[in-house]
C-alpha cells in the first residue's frame, strides 16, 4: 500500500552506506519507523527530507509485513536556526526524544505534531525562551497524552487562587497553603510538592486548558521560568519512568551557558 504524509523526523540511524532507518513522527499515523534506502548522496532530496529535525513530505510503501519504505521525500522546513545553536539543537532532541515516548503509534498524531513544530518554530525564531518553550511543550504533551494534571482547584477545599498553593505531581493535583499545612501534619507519606504560588500556578493552567493558538502568548520571569522547569521535567520523568538522555545533555548545555554569560 502507497500514501503520502507529513511528518518530522525525530530520530535517523545509518545502517550501512547510503541506507538509514528513521523514526517518523506522522499526522496521519502517529510514530513509525521507516527504511530509507539510497540517501548517501548530499544533492539527493531525499537525503536532506530524512535528516533528523527536519519536517518533510513522504511518499512512503507499507508492505504486507507491516514494514514502511520511505520511496520519495522532500523537505518543507529544516529548522536551519537550530543547527547553529547547541543549546537550541539540544533542547530539539529532547523534544524529539520525548515524544517518540508518547505520541501514538499507527493513528492519527495531528496534535503531537502541531505541538512539536510550534514549539521548533518557536525557539529556531527566538519568538520565546527555550527554556519556557520546554516548560510549554512538556506540560502540554503530557496532557494530550492522558497525563492531565487536575490544576482547576486545591484537591481538599476547592479554593481557586491562593498565594502559597502547592503542586503535588505524584497525583497530578494543587493543594492549597492552609490544606498542605493539615495534609503533612495529618499524614506518615507526604508526596514530593513544588511551591507554585499564583504566577505558576496560573502558567500551568495556560499550559494545560488554553486554546492551541494561545498556548505560547504568555511569558514569564527568567526566576519563575527555571522554577516551571523544574516541575515540568520532574512530572514528565515520573510519569514515563525513566531519565531522558537528551534532556541531561541539554541541561548540562545550558548550564555551560549559563556559566559563560
Amino acid at each position: 500500500m502507497n500514501f503520502s504524509t507529513d511528518g518530522l523526523v525525530i530520530r535517523e540511524q545509518k545502517i550501512k552506506e547510503g541506507n538509514k532507518v528513521v523514526t517518523v513522527l506522522t499526522r496521519d499515523r502517529g510514530v513509525i519507523r521507516a527504511f530509507a534506502n539510497g540517501t548517501g548522496s548530499i544533492k539527493s532530496s531525499k537525503n536532506t527530507a530524512t535528516g533528523l529535525i527536519t519536517y518533510s513530505c513522504f511518499d512512503i510503501f507499507l508492505n504486507s509485513k507491516g514494514i514502511y519504505t520511505i520511496d520519495d521525500a522532500h523537505a518543507k522546513d529544516v529548522f536551519m536556526p537550530l543547527r547553529q545553536d547547541v543549546e537550541k539543537m539540544s533542547a530539539a532532541q529532547y523534544f524529539c526524544e520525548l515524544i517518540e515516548h508518547l505520541a501514538p503509534r499507527d493513528v492519527n498524531a495531528e496534535e503531537q505534531l502541531r505541538l512539536i513544530l510550534n514549539s521548533l518554530y518557536m525557539i529556531a525564531n527566538d519568538k520565546r525562551p527555550t527554556e519556557l518553550v520546554k516548560c510549554i511543550f512538556e506540560l502540554r504533551l503530557m496532557t494530550i497524552s492522558g497525563y492531565v494534571p487536575d490544576l482547576v482547584c486545591c484537591r481538599d477545599c476547592r479554593c481557586y487562587e491562593d498565594d502559597n498553593m502547592r503542586f503535588l505531581p505524584e497525583s497530578g493535583q494543587i493543594i492549597c497553603g492552609s490544606c498542605f499545612e493539615k495534609y503533612t501534619n495529618n499524614t506518615e507519606h507526604i508526596e514530593r510538592s513544588f511551591f507554585i504560588g499564583k504566577t505558576l500556578t496560573n502558567a500551568m493552567r495556560h499550559c494545560v486548558y488554553s486554546e492551541f493558538n494561545k498556548l505560547f502568548s504568555f511569558r514569564l520571569s527568567d526566576k519563575s521560568t527555571f522554577s516551571l522547569g523544574n516541575i515540568t521535567e520532574y512530572y514528565c520523568t515520573m510519569r514515563i519512568g525513566k531519565e531522558m538522555k537528551t534532556l541531561e545533555f541539554y541541561k548540562m548545555i545550558r548550564n555551560t551557558t549559563d556559566d559563560k554569560g
